[in-house]
């Protein structure tokens, strides 16, 4: 996509099935992300536990091969996210709990290809030290790098917004506990940049992807106000994504927008300056 192409293509991104096509069961988002003409899908922690049965992990990956799209993100359990979690990893006393999901990510990852994983930092907990949760944290993302390493993947961390109690709202504060990972040995764990999340949360994210668009691990989009798409809100996306990889960012660009599935993707028969 680019502000000289006429439309913009949904082969141009990638879905987040989760936060997109909502209205039909798991199972069925791959095929609807198929026939809307997506070739690239990711999908939050797509199960209810952290280590799901052998049937429902054989049913996800049918379901993936059966559309014809490639998995090339998942996020890592979070917790009950309906019931306002946004993650385990800084959390002391879950460290068995997230080494197993650990083990399943990374056994999906290699039997799909796919090689990017989202790790959801997790909220602060009330008694519990700051410093202890981050250094929960700081071990369990080596972990996790350290498991999908052995085929080529990637951990990814991203500021979140619309959570108080999430410690990591900016680019620095994701970035800091990166390099604090990376002093333990393991250099496949990058930023995601979430340009919605960075925005709500007030970051100029225009100087984070000065700063950082080269090192980006994947980029994620949401329109703002209401984290709808493309043109719906204010957000200079294409302008952002655009110097992105004019700056040496590589790597794909997904659509983690909320919106209606009957509306969802009308943007793209719009002229792409909708994006600008």
């Amino acid at each position: 996509m680019s502000s000289t192409s006429t439309t913009p293509s949904p082969r141009d991104f990638t879905i987040n099935c989760t936060t997109l096509l909502s209205e039909l069961p798991v199972l069925e988002r791959a095929q609807a992300a198929r026939d809307a003409g997506f070739e690239r899908v990711e999908f939050w922690w797509p199960f209810d536990s952290a280590t799901p049965t052998q049937q429902e992990i054989d049913d996800f990956v049918a379901s993936i091969e059966a559309a014809g799209v490639q998995l090339v993100g998942l996020n890592f359990f979070a917790g009950d996210m309906p019931g306002g979690d946004r993650g385990i990893v800084s959390s002391p006393g879950r460290e068995e709990e997230f080494a197993a999901n650990v083990e399943v990510v990374a056994a999906l990852g290699e039997r799909l290809g796919c090689r990017a994983f989202n790790a959801l930092y997790g909220l602060r907990i009330e008694g519990q030290d700051p410093a202890a949760q981050d250094e929960t944290a700081v071990a369990n993302l080596a972990l996790a790098a350290r498991a999908v390493a052995a085929f080529g993947g990637t951990v990814l961390l991203e500021p979140v917004s619309g959570a108080d109690a999430y410690p990591l709202k900016t680019a620095a504060e994701a970035l800091a506990i990166i390099d604090r990972v990376r002093a333990e040995g393991v250099e496949n764990i990058a930023l995601l940049a979430d340009f919605y999340h960075l925005a709500v949360n007030g970051e100029d994210v225009a100087a984070v992807i000065e700063a950082h668009a080269a090192e980006f691990g994947h980029i994620q989009i949401a329109d703002s106000p209401g984290r709808g798409a493309p043109g719906t809100g204010d957000l200079p996306l294409d302008q952002w994504i655009q110097r992105s990889r004019a700056l040496g960012y590589e790597g794909g660009v997904a659509l983690e927008y909320k919106q209606d599935r009957a509306t969802a993707f009308d943007w793209f028969s719009q002229p792409a300056a909708a994006t600008s």
